[in-house]
């Protein structure tokens, strides 16, 4: 067992140099004395990371099924776009709900809440014999009591267990929604091909049931701020950041998170029908997505470590800047080959740009804050993600192709470009400490 902590110990070096080391909370030791806060980490860092992997399938059920999903209801793409729209605003709604269990009650409880209301409604909607019902489970129970829960109350909750090496353990574990990008939409193609969206949905299910609780339960210990002193006052650099009152700084991020994330939806949720619509088949579309997060992976990692030396703000506008770029190479790319490639540099172009929210506000706000206010940041950029998958299929109904939804998403990273410029600019003008 011994030889075990110690190679964990040296395999998560670069990690574990950043644990925090909190004051007040029970002893990290084992009855013989040896250490075990490193290797404890350790699992509570691939338990998160397995979590986000599992947990996120819900995302993708409705971009992978939007076209069997809209021709079985007999409605249009804007309207096979609903399934995706309606989970996220729900899944996003779920991680403010969420994020405040967290604060208040540490992890546990959200992400078992999570564990059995995600299975509960992938299941439950493929009973579903109408579509304003099937809406009504994947937004209520997959989206905001389900997948939410191991998106920002966990992404919170490593952020409260690293110091030095914050941006890297949180685009670490966040990776887990992108290899659930690259693991389920050739998986669910291959299961609706095969067997229909709904017997998918309800082997995916029980996947989820049978893998979520047992990780769940791993997350037991509680991070520092539960032990700490509710009376104490607000440090000094935590009453007006950047020179705004929280709220305003706070309703700031939130805009530019529906900015970038409205342009990011585009590729993410039509890559698949855009495939189908030039001629080549949905499983090269399902690949192309599988592809597009595979190199987010790649990207969120070096993201992680990119931010830990020049803190979120500036992380953020890089990421902001080459997707606008790569959105841009979409409006050429035609051929097989050219979707492949674009697909890839826009994955390895925008991966880092949803952990610079967590580290953002993690640097300019207190731990016990961390979870509602990392929770309500996300909320918009999931909201930007569902009203820019909804956008972007209503703007195809209205011109039939997809060149104006790209020309949107183009619109919208503009806006968060132009945010993110303003906050560094103005932390620059005020000397502020952004990591």
């Amino acid at each position: 067992m011994t030889s075990v902590i110690i190679a964990a110990d040296l395999l998560f070096l670069p990690l574990l140099s950043g644990i925090s080391q909190p004051m007040n909370v029970p002893s990290l030791r084992s009855r013989d004395g040896a250490a075990t806060g490193g290797a404890y980490v350790v699992v509570r860092l691939m338990a998160s990371l397995g979590l986000m992997t599992v947990g996120t399938v819900g995302m993708y059920v409705g971009i992978v099924g939007l076209k069997p999903i809209a021709a079985e209801f007999g409605i249009s793409r804007g309207g096979g776009s609903l399934p995706y729209a309606l989970f996220m605003i729900g899944y996003g709604f779920g991680n403010v709900i969420h994020g405040r269990l967290a604060d208040r009650y540490g992890i546990l409880l959200p992400i078992l809440i999570g564990s059995v209301a995600l299975p509960a409604g992938l299941i439950l909607s493929a009973q579903a014999d109408s579509l304003w019902l099937f809406l009504a489970i994947i937004a209520l129970l997959a989206g905001a009591l389900g997948s939410s829960a191991v998106f920002a109350p966990i992404i919170a909750d490593v952020s409260l267990w690293f110091t030095g090496r914050r941006g890297l353990a949180v685009a670490f574990v966040l990776s887990g929604s992108y290899f659930a990008g690259a693991i389920w939409p050739p998986v669910l193609q291959w299961l609706i091909d095969d067997y229909g969206w709904r017997s998918a949905f309800v082997t995916v299910g029980y996947i989820c049931l049978a893998t979520m609780v047992p990780l769940s339960l791993l997350l037991y210990r509680k991070p520092a701020h539960l032990f700490a002193d509710k009376g104490a006052p607000r440090e000094s650099r935590f009453v007006r950041p950047l020179g705004l009152a929280p709220n305003a700084l706070q309703c700031t991020i939130c805009v530019a998170g529906i900015g970038c994330c409205v342009g990011m939806s585009m590729p993410q949720v039509h890559i698949v029908a855009h495939a189908t619509d030039l001629g080549f088949s949905a499983q090269r579309g399902a690949e192309m997505l599988s592809l597009m997060l595979g190199c987010g992976i790649i990207s969120r990692l070096i993201s992680g470590w990119i931010s830990d030396r020049v803190g979120g703000l500036r992380t953020l506008l890089l990421g902001s800047g080459l997707q606008g770029v790569v959105l841009a190479a979409f409006l050429t790319a035609d051929s097989l080959t050219a979707l492949y490639v674009v697909s890839a540099c826009f994955g390895l172009s925008q991966g880092g740009v949803v952990p610079s929210y967590a580290i953002i506000v993690r640097t300019f706000f207190p731990d016990g804050e961390a979870g509602w206010r990392i929770g309500t940041a996300l909320f918009f950029t999931i909201f930007g993600m569902a009203l820019g998958g909804w956008l972007a299929g209503f703007l195809y109904d209205v011109t039939g192709s997809y060149t104006v939804s790209f020309i949107n998403a183009l619109g919208f990273n503009a806006m968060n470009f132009l945010i993110v410029a303003f906050l560094l600019t103005r932390a620059r003008m005020l000397g502020a400490v952004t990591r």
